[in-house]
């Protein structure tokens, strides 16, 4: 039902067009077009509305783990392009500590600002696909990260960048809605499966504002445990050792409970820089590692590398909603320290 969901959005977009972009006066005689805002307003709809497509050829066409690498980056440079012609700011502010070192505070690195912008829209689309799995997920944490930044959009309006704050809004107030629409039938039991296309078009429409808002960093912070969940998950995700194509957890139909998905296969299967990065894992105990399995003994098995998993490690069997809200939970903890970051310890770092 996430193509449901982004078609619906879609056109409560494409009806407020004329709100932000024309400021009406008395009568509807006279109209002041804003030519860059809506340069803006239709660029980012247009890379949301291909990603939205993408992600329902994935649902349909069952794509490979690379072509979920290549259709954000493709979905990605109507943005690119509108930022180049409309923005082309691309100067960075050192960070206290290096401006001792570097001879300038400010730095303008030009294309590697762009390189960075679309590694930002290709991490946001695949950081909630590859954190779900169980009813209620991937929109939760869409719901909270759409929170937070309206809470922080709405902080900023009164500063001196709120024309910036005020354009993420009008992405996040209708994404919201519509996102809450579809938690009440996605939360357990499940009545429909977003699949990808939800995950795609949240991601995206976070990395739309994230950019043309400004608040990168920013939006970063706000996802915390999807770059926890990413840096566990790299040695499968690169595959440095073997990675099953779905990893979500595993239901036990006799106890009610999910527990720990895991993946077997033999040592020599894996890559050598895998097999020191599980070793360390499981000297770590972030990892349950069994070895000496099969009948000739050749095989080890390993819990699949996702944060749902680790979580189950800790815990044990546990039941599917239980796991959904711990893991909610942990996202808007994750929340208040990323305001807290941003409104307090980066103080000490920039003025």
């Amino acid at each position: 039902l996430g193509v449901i969901c982004g078609a619906i959005f879609l056109v409560c977009m494409f009806f407020f067009i004329p709100i932000p972009i024309c400021k009406l006066f008395i009568g509807w005689k006279h109209l002041n077009f804003d030519h860059r805002e809506f340069i803006q307003f239709i660029g980012a709809l247009l890379s949301i509305c291909c990603m939205i497509f993408l992600g329902f050829a994935d649902d349909v066409l069952n794509l490979k783990w690379r072509h979920k690498l290549t259709l954000p980056t493709v979905a990605s440079l109507p943005l690119l392009m509108v930022y180049y012609t409309n923005i082309s700011n691309t100067t960075i502010i050192l960070p206290k500590p290096f401006r001792y070192i570097f001879t300038s505070n400010v730095y303008i690195i030009g294309l590697l600002y762009y390189l960075y912008m679309g590694m930002l829209a290709v991490f946001c689309t695949n950081a909630i696909n590859i954190l779900s799995g169980i009813n209620g997920l991937e929109v939760g944490q869409s719901v909270i990260i759409c929170i937070s930044i309206i809470l922080h959009n709405l902080v900023e309006l009164s500063g001196p960048v709120a024309a910036y704050h005020r354009f993420s809004l009008y992405f996040m107030m209708p994404f919201l809605g519509t996102t809450l629409g579809l938690l009440r039938f996605n939360w357990y039991p499940s009545k429909v499966f977003v699949g990808d296309t939800f995950c795609y078009f949240a991601g995206m429409t976070f990395a739309v504002v994230g950019i043309l808002g400004h608040f990168s960093k920013t939006m970063i912070l706000f996802f915390i445990p999807q770059v926890l969940n990413f840096l566990y998950s790299t040695p499968q995700l690169f595959r440095l050792v073997p990675c099953p194509r779905h990893r979500l957890p595993k239901f036990n139909p006799e106890t009610g409970l999910v527990g720990m998905s895991k993946a077997r296969f033999k040592p020599s299967e894996m890559h050598i820089l895998g097999s020191f990065i599980i070793r360390i894992a499981e000297f770590a105990c972030v990892v349950d590692v069994k070895r000496g399995l099969g009948e000739d003994g050749q095989y080890m098995e390993i819990n699949n590398l996702t944060l749902n998993n680790f979580l189950l490690k800790i815990l044990g069997p546990t039941k599917e909603q239980s796991l959904t809200i711990i893991l909610l939970c942990i996202q808007a903890v994750c929340t208040a320290a990323a305001f807290f970051i941003r409104y307090y310890v980066s103080t000490f770092f920039y003025d």
